[in-house]
């Protein structure tokens, strides 16, 4: 792995750790000829289901504009980046065993509710206001108390 400071080819792995479910692992590295140290993560590459668009449009499943949905509605929250990357990974887990060829995007942006209401409420409500459309304050008071409430643990093929 080449060095993303210096740009030499050869870089040491100084710890690795698997995620909580064991789908990606986090390699700590540093560069031996400008001594930074940077961290990369290793996952397995399979074939995502296309998404589909609100309006028809079929698109490429992307995990930086899923990642980035997510970062966006975390934004000033305190939830650790190891966190966000876990989530996604469940959310394509929860993809790749529903089996199908082409997914609807409402059910991505579900996924993404799910795993926002576990990691953030404040970001779930800021998820869900854009999602829903939401546009009257008795709106925004039904996510309130939604994101409140206690919710039993989803399936992971829903």
């Amino acid at each position: 792995m080449r060095c993303p400071f210096c740009h030499s080819p050869d870089t040491q792995v100084i710890d690795s750790r698997s995620s909580e479910e064991g789908w990606t692992i986090r390699r700590r590295r540093k560069c031996p000829k400008c001594g930074k140290r940077f961290t990369t993560y290793e996952r397995v590459e399979l074939a995502m289901p296309t998404i589909i668009k609100r309006g028809g449009a079929r698109t490429e499943y992307t995990r930086d504009k899923l990642r980035a949905s997510m970062t966006l509605a975390l934004r000033k929250r305190p939830v650790p980046r190891e966190k966000v990357d876990e989530a996604v990974g469940r959310i394509e887990q929860r993809l790749m065993a529903l089996g199908e060829r082409e997914v609807k995007s409402d059910r991505v942006g579900q996924f993404v509710l799910d795993e926002l209401r576990q990691l953030d409420k404040v970001a779930y409500i800021r998820f869900a206001s854009v999602y829903f459309n939401v546009e009257k304050p008795e709106a925004f008071a039904e996510l309130l108390r939604e994101a409140l409430e206690p919710r039993e643990k989803t399936d992971a093929a829903s």
